[in-house]
């Protein structure tokens, strides 16, 4: 994985139908990356589902949440659909996996991205990262103790 103090590397993904995310377009606001392997699988929607109930807390430390996943859009749109999630989906799709590669978090054997987690900081500095077991939803204590050590430097 990439390394906190890292420079975030750039990428454009299709964020949903007719719609794409810039990492470097969202320069001034933390983000907050969560790849993970595959919509619909059981611990991929319980995890989404959670950082779904968890936007209220990532806005109040001014972070924003995208997913990561080698999915398609339209998997994503329907994904995103059914689970009614208030954050975009990013698809990794073509060429398949290259965003999780060049984070260093895509499982070539498994042809999908890891369970990986980043929080980016308004200068595009990688503050925090973390690799869960693909069978572990990570949950959001790193991320929010993340999001409140970079408060602690800025204060």
């Amino acid at each position: 994985m990439l390394q906190p103090g890292m420079i975030a590397p750039d990428f454009t993904l299709s964020a949903s139908l007719g719609e794409s995310f810039t990492l470097s377009q969202n320069r001034g606001k933390r983000l907050v990356l969560a790849f993970y392997p595959a919509d619909w699988s059981p611990v991929c929607s319980d995890q989404m589902t959670f950082y779904n109930e968890m936007l209220d807390y990532f806005t109040d430390q001014r972070a924003t949440l995208v997913g990561i996943s080698v999915d398609g859009k339209w998997c994503h749109a329907a994904f995103s659909n059914d689970r009614k999630l208030d954050f975009p989906l990013l698809a990794d799709f073509e060429p398949k996996g290259a965003v999780s590669r060049t984070y260093e978090v895509y499982d070539e054997e498994a042809g999908e991205s890891k369970r990986a987690l980043y929080v980016i900081d308004e200068n595009g500095i990688i503050r925090w990262s973390y690799l869960s077991p693909v069978d572990v939803n990570p949950g959001a204590a790193g991320i929010l103790q993340a999001l409140d050590d970079m408060n602690n430097v800025t204060q």
